[in-house]
């Protein structure tokens, strides 16, 4: 092993990676920035769960689940989004809206399915527009 892979090895151990899930937010987080998309909060903790990020897209609130996985050995990422999550994710985003005085504005579920194989510096990201409606007790009306 070269001077650059001690060093490299060095350097994984005095500052080990990110767990896959903490990186598996940041990079749909910096992938809906260049897409034009503002960033109103990242992990946004509330009292039924948590939300990954909430976005602005133009005039619409875009509540993003992300879900992240190494392979899609065990299907889709976005087929962990079921229909209980979706439930538990309209009731994060009325409380959301509430909480900051926005239902009154457009708002819409996306999901981002990313796959980050072991070893890879960058991940595949999907983003998938208007991923579900707003389900539950908790609906949106137009």
């Amino acid at each position: 092993m070269g001077w650059s892979g001690a060093l490299s090895a060095w350097l994984g151990r005095v500052f080990p990676p990110k767990p896959l899930g903490r990186r598996g937010e940041a990079a749909p987080a910096r992938y809906l920035r260049r897409r034009g998309h503002k960033i109103l909060a990242r992990g946004d903790r509330l009292r039924p769960g948590e939300l990954d990020l909430v976005t602005l897209d133009r005039r619409t609130i875009v509540f993003v689940e992300v879900k992240t996985r190494r392979s899609q050995e065990a299907g889709h990422p976005s087929e962990a989004v079921d229909a209980t999550k979706q439930r538990r994710l309209t009731r994060l985003a009325v409380t959301f809206l509430k909480r900051h005085g926005l239902l009154e504005h457009a708002a819409r579920f996306d999901v981002v399915a990313v796959t980050w194989p072991e070893g890879r510096r960058r991940p595949t990201i999907e983003h998938i527009e208007s991923a579900f409606e707003a389900v539950g007790e908790w609906e949106f009306y137009s």
